[in-house]
């Protein structure tokens, strides 16, 4: 197949829409289900990236769960744990016997269930049963992977009346070095970014503490990769192998720290017993209960706790969740890693990261005022790393 026609582009009324090789060669592509559109062909390339980059830095499978060009999660296949099954809602599945594959979804999908709603799906193996049965009961447009066994392909085929988006990609395609974009009709070209996230992009170690260990070692590749293929200006937080607060596409570096550093406590605030206890009712759904969560968690608490509202929510009434019970409760999250696409330019990074239990840093440097990043860094005891490589993606 050497080209692909597509429904439309980004919009319905952007036609005609296709795509092909600029070389005339075959796509790298088969669709096995569906009818994949303009935008999920963006986040299944950008996502296949990633997910590769992942494997080849860490050795593990891993996966990514893409919204509108950026990562609303990625994650390697680390085993869940009893918390992280039920805040994943896969804790009514056999989640002890998850594959690796399986286990890198759960996580991808699971860190930010708001932002990922309605993802497209980036595996770097093969799609088992187990992660196809996660896919299934999720809402999702589809699926890239570089192949399937037959049962997970089954299981997927049924998703949507058998029109799940489902792409297998030829794991050995390399693309060409030099890539081109139109934009008003001009045409931009710029060679291909191919940076190897190693060990050695991260020795450059500036802070006085520099005990980085090899899990904090991962954890920083793992936030440069999920960097590098998510729209500029943008932070990535980690923990244990899975992005749990991704800041894409912001203006001003600072505000980047705060999303991302917002939808990491939303993770962890996700584990305290105030909300691992709240009491839905049977019939609500995960994506409603995501949802209440999330309101609950947050400033406007009283729109699900009002009277009136909250009896279609919860069996009984909750107590608020307090700030000073939430910041208790966040005061406990240590061991998280921050990667960032360009260097810090104010030391209110730091103290922003400082809050959401940041130890380790990996970000490029080169800011003139690098020395106060640095001395706000030596003030919490965190590891920094100076890459000296920006990782800007548009």
């Amino acid at each position: 197949m050497k080209e692909l026609e597509l429904k439309y582009g980004c919009n319905p009324n952007q036609k005609p829409s296709r795509i092909y090789l600029a070389d005339g060669g075959e796509l790298p592509i088969k669709v096995l289900s569906g009818k994949p559109g303009y935008i999920n062909f963006l986040d299944a390339f950008n996502g296949w990236q990633l997910v590769r980059d992942l494997k080849k830095a860490t050795g593990i499978a891993a996966a990514t769960s893409f919204k509108h060009v950026s990562p609303a999660g990625a994650a390697i296949g680390q085993p869940l744990d009893e918390t992280l099954a039920k805040i994943y809602w896969v804790d009514d599945m056999d989640w002890k016997n998850f594959s690796p594959i399986a286990c890198a979804y759960a996580r991808a999908r699971g860190a930010d269930r708001m932002s990922s709603f309605g993802d497209f799906i980036s595996l770097s193996d093969v799609c088992d049963k187990d992660t196809a049965l996660l896919i299934k009961r999720e809402v999702s447009d589809g699926v890239i992977a570089p192949g399937y066994t037959r049962e997970a392909l089954e299981i997927l085929c049924t998703k949507k009346k058998g029109n799940y988006n489902v792409i297998e990609i030829d794991p050995d395609f390399v693309p060409a070095p030099l890539e081109h974009k139109e934009v008003f009709g001009i045409t931009f070209e710029q060679g291909r970014q191919e940076l190897a996230i190693d060990d050695e992009l991260i020795s450059n170690l500036v802070t006085d503490n520099k005990e980085l260990s090899e899990a904090a070692k991962r954890d920083m590749k793992v936030a440069l990769i999920v960097l590098k293929y998510t729209q500029s200006n943008s932070v990535c937080f980690v923990k244990d192998g899975q992005a749990i607060g991704v800041g894409a596409g912001q203006q001003s570096r600072v505000h980047c720290t705060r999303l991302a550093g917002q939808k990491a406590d939303n993770w962890f605030l996700r584990q305290s017993p105030q909300v691992l206890n709240l009491p839905f009712i049977s019939t609500l759904s995960r994506a409603e209960r995501d949802n209440a969560i999330d309101v609950y968690m947050g400033d406007e608490y009283m729109d699900v706790l009002a009277d009136g509202s909250w009896e279609n929510i919860f069996t009984e009434k909750p107590a608020v969740f307090t700030r000073e019970e939430k910041r208790a409760w966040l005061d406990r999250l240590t061991g998280v890693t921050l990667g960032s696409d360009a260097f810090f330019p104010f030391s209110d990074n730091i103290e922003r990261a400082h809050k959401s239990g940041v130890n380790y840093i990996a970000q490029p440097g080169g800011s003139v005022r690098d020395d106060a990043v640095i001395e706000a860094c030596n003030k919490y005891g965190m590891v920094m790393a100076f890459t000296g490589i920006r990782l800007f993606h548009h």
